[in-house]
């Protein structure tokens, strides 16, 4: 159980963390130092400091920091202060007292320089911690993990080199506890931009030196620009070029090509200034010489680094040879660069920076998938940054939601090097991160760990010994953790590891592995959000989508949905069971992507399913889809033309009728793909169907087609997903799904899974709807029909044969009901239809009663009144079915009454309705 530092600050923390119980209150720096002070085996009462003579008490840090501690020692004159200036490796070089006096009364590990405060030696102390973290830290107190240090407190910030960015020192403020003020923060930050500037003169300086030696050398004054009609692009492209000489440190030639087919010779020699400062220097070479140097015999290729003939004179203090030649004047030669070969190579690496970002900015984040995304971090960090790169996401990311605990549930996601056998844990693993490790510390503190040498890093040794020196066997020595944070949630972590080169990670690197992270977390997070989004939508179209079809024996289905990968889409499709055991199959595309096609889509599905419920024919339902979607959009987008708002924009449909009585199937498509019909002997055709066009334009009426099915045939309905693909055309897919489909005898399943298989791109840009139906026909025994004149006298002889069918097919139990409903049915088109009448039976899952005659009027359920002599037929009809309706036809309607097969505890369903339920005559 966790405990939060009171108002006695880290004293009571302190002592719990040291019982080994866990610690909350604890500033991230302090706390993540005290658990690697704990895991280096450092003990409170007996942190023993190295000594060390090997200082350099005469170098670059030491010249540039005197005058700034001159002024801080009279600034803090006759305060309790101390002031240290430290070297990289925590040694402190010198240090400054605010009050002499109180100098002799410390210890000499507190006033004698030479003493190493790093943290592996002192635990939590200021220079160690700043060096850890790379950064200003204040250290107060019991927050030291040395006993001796409690009642102090202090201020530490590195010092770097501003050509490099390495770190060259500490700048270290001591003070009683009692005296900590932030005003001390702007105080050390700025003494340390002052020594960083006094470093960066120091090294003007020295060019400046190389500048004057070059200028005797050459004779002449002021040195002479680039000349020969050369301007600020070819300036640039010829400095890029000279750094990388001066970085190589010797004498050499390069043929540069400028813009325009023209081409430059630079020159590169060593030269020494008169106090001992060695450095490079670059001209540009002109015709004359270029001329000169062919009387020579010299070659200049381009792009390819040669020695050049000895031309000029040697540095200062060397002796001429005989018969050397100085070329004098701005069209013989040129000034490009001076400078040292250290200062060379760290303006290539920063140029080399600059375009590996460059790159980054187009190769990272071309896909919206997560562990692509991080992948394509790992290929672009290796091997110009890094020899080996982990990414870590939490699941949540993976599952793109936001991580709740990113440090929590963390996995393994990408493990890419330069060698294929990596030695670190494989992609997929979970993992269990120490807060020690370099890894956690990062996340858990939200900023950039540089663990420059690995082998003494404590902390990430703790994790896993085993795995640790395993690691180190395969010469892994520097380490980089970054925190993949984007809005200001961390989503990971990127860990760089080196191991060829032998020389450590350096803030430069840390600076790019933390801008390369920095672009790649909010691509990740893009990537995230989307996967939400795409996850989100998708559930909404497999919940706007048949969960499963409806029972009927008209045929037998099979269906496949496929999302796109770039998005879901509003495909749909469906299957309808209509009266007289007809059914009907829908596919349908909205186009577009994303939430609003999948939102239309569930909407023109459900209109679809009202139409249906209407039994109108094909045409007549895509002419209600077409009103819908027009009035849809007018809706949407309003009056306003250019409100922004998009409508459905576009929509297509094929709605289709099959009726198993008669084998007959009638369609209607409204800019949609015509289906494949599949025969049973294997042929498969792709009708003629009249196009129509798609839902939404109006103005154009809808035309049907019929075809005649035997039993066992294929109707395939899709959508053009199917068929389009970048890397084929329209007709190779249309052949491929005539080779899936032509074999008749095979399930529906199976033909959904064999067109999956062989049809469907491998990266589908548009969802896809497929639907397989085999047809099946109505046994011709189990359809029974009579043809009556209007003639009421005739109802009765009607009923008998009813009668005698039903108990023909062992339907006794239900003829009493049947024989009521149909005496009504019939007896309401004797008297309001016009003759001929046709009365039929279909015995399917259920009991089809249909009374067609030659009226267009439709029958209406209503309460008759106590004083009317009628209307109550259709209410007994009402009663006595599960479902009942009218059906239009081109020549009049047809009235139909649905009855179950039984009834329920063998009763009657007349017997059940009660005299009260039906008003007096």
């Amino acid at each position: 159980m966790g405990l939060v530092a009171d108002e006695f600050g880290p004293v009571i923390a302190r002592e719990h963390f040291l019982l080994g119980e866990t610690v909350d209150g604890v500033r991230n720096p302090i706390l993540s130092s005290w658990e690697r002070s704990r895991s280096l085996g450092l003990s409170p009462d007996g942190c023993e400091l190295p000594y060390t003579e090997d200082l350099d008490l005469d170098g670059r840090l030491m010249h540039a920091a005197a005058p700034v501690l001159d002024r801080l020692e009279a600034r803090f004159a006759g305060a309790s202060m101390n002031i240290s200036l430290a070297d990289s490796r925590g040694a402190v070089l010198q240090r400054r007292f605010g009050d002499p006096v109180s100098a002799r009364r410390l210890e000499p590990i507190q006033s004698v320089p030479g003493f190493v405060f790093a943290e592996k030696f002192g635990g939590t102390n200021g220079i160690g911690l700043a060096l850890a973290e790379r950064r200003l830290v204040n250290v107060y107190g019991a927050e030291h993990f040395a006993e001796r240090s409690q009642s102090n407190a202090c201020s530490a910030i590195p010092v770097r080199d501003p050509l490099s960015g390495r770190i060259e020192g500490v700048l270290c403020f001591g003070y009683p506890r009692d005296r900590a003020d932030v005003a001390l923060d702007i105080v050390i930050s700025r003494a340390a931009e002052a020594i960083e500037r006094r470093l960066l003169e120091e090294s003007s300086s020295r060019e400046r030196a190389l500048l004057r030696a070059y200028l005797d050398l050459r004779n002449h004054l002021p040195a002479a620009p680039a000349a020969g009609g050369l301007g600020a692009e070819d300036r640039v492209l010829l400095e890029e070029r000279a750094t990388e000489l001066i970085s190589s440190a010797r004498r050499a030639s390069v043929e540069v090509a400028l813009p325009g087919g023209r081409r430059v010779t630079l020159l590169s020699r060593p030269v020494t200034s008169a106090s001992g400062v060695e450095g490079v220097v670059v001209e540009a070479a002109f015709p004359e010489r270029l001329h000169l140097l062919a009387a020579t015999g010299t070659d200049v290729a381009e792009g390819a680094a040669r020695e050049p003939p000895d031309l000029h004179a040697p540095a200062p203090g060397a002796a001429a040879r005989p018969g050397e030649t100085v070329p004098h004047g701005p069209e013989a030669e040129a000034l490009v660069l001076v400078g040292e070969p250290g200062v060379g190579r760290f303006a290539v690496a920063a140029r080399r920076r600059l375009e590996l970002l460059s790159e980054a900015s187009t190769r990272i984040g071309t896909t919206l998938d997560v562990t692509r995304t991080a992948r394509e971090l790992a290929e672009m960090a290796v091997p110009r940054l890094a020899d080996y790169v982990t990414i870590d996401l939490p699941e949540a990311v993976l599952r793109g939601d936001e991580p709740a605990s990113p440090a929590r549930d963390l996995h393994r996601a990408v493990v890419h090097g330069i060698r294929d056998d990596c030695p670190f844990y494989p992609a997929g693993e979970r993992l269990d991160l120490q807060p020690t490790t370099p890894q956690l510390r990062c996340l858990t503190g939200g900023r950039t760990v540089l663990e420059p040498d690995l082998r003494s890093a404590a902390g990430w040794i703790a994790q896993n010994r085993m795995n640790a020196q395993r690691i180190l066997a395969h010469n892994v020595h520097s380490l980089i953790a970054v925190p993949l944070l984007a809005r200001g949630i961390a989503l990971g972590i990127a860990s760089f590891y080196r191991a060829r080169d032998p020389a450590p990670f350096g803030d430069d690197d840390r600076a790019l592995a933390q801008e390369l992270a920095t672009r790649a977390a909010i691509c990740i997070d893009n990537a995230r959000r989307y996967t939400r989004e795409h996850a989100m939508v998708l559930a909404l179209q497999h919940s706007l989508l048949p969960q499963g079809f409806p029972e009927q024996n008209a045929v037998e289905v099979a269906h496949r949905y496929l999302p796109a990968e770039s998005g879901v889409g509003g495909d749909w499709f469906d299957v309808i069971p209509l009266s007289g055991t007809r059914v009907a199959l829908v596919v349908g595309d909205v186009v577009g992507h994303g939430l609003h096609a999948a939102a239309t889509m569930g909407r023109l599905r459900t209109a679809a399913r009202n139409f249906a419920e209407l039994d109108l024919p094909p045409d007549e339902v895509l002419t209600h889809l077409d009103n819908l979607v027009a009035r849809l959009d007018r809706e949407e987008c309003g009056d306003d033309p250019f409100s922004g708002i998009t409508g459905i924009i576009g929509a297509t449909c094929l709605y289709v009728i099959y009726d198993p009585t008669s084998q007959w199937c009638t369609m209607a498509r409204a800019g949609h793909l015509p289906p494949a019909l599949v025969r049973p002997d294997g042929t498969v055709t792709f009708p003629d169907l009249p196009a129509g066009p798609p839902l939404g334009l109006g103005g154009l009426p809808f035309e049907t087609a019929e075809f005649h099915l035997p039993e066992g045939s294929q109707l395939v309905l899709y959508t053009d997903g199917l068929l389009e693909d970048r890397d084929r055309d329209f007709d190779t897919a249309v052949e491929q799904l005539r080779a899936a489909l032509a074999h008749p005898s095979r399930p529906p399943e199976d033909t959904c899974r064999e067109v999956a298989e062989r049809v469907v791109p491998r990266h589908p840009a548009d969802d896809i709807a497929l639907l397989v139906a085999r047809t099946h026909a109505l046994d011709p025994h189990r359809i029974a029909s009579w043809d009556l004149p209007a003639d009421p006298a005739l109802v009765s002889s009607v009923r008998g044969a009813v009668t005698g069918r039903l108990t023909a097919w062992g339907l006794d139990e239900i003829a009493f009901d049947t024989e009521l409903l149909l005496s009504e049915l019939v007896t309401n088109a004797v008297r309001y239809g016009t003759g001929p009448i046709r009365v039929r039976l279909l015995y399917d899952r259920a009991l089809t009663c249909e009374v067609a005659d030659h009226s267009s009027t439709a029958p209406h359920l209503r309460h008759a009144a106590t004083t009317d002599e009628g209307g109550r037929g259709l209410f007994l009809v009402a009663r006595l079915s599960q479902a009942w309706g009218t059906r239009y036809t081109d020549d009049g309607k047809v009235i139909w009454a649905e009855c179950p097969l039984e009834m329920s505890a063998g009763r009657s369903a007349a017997a059940e309705i009660s005299l009260d339920d039906i008003p007096a005559i």
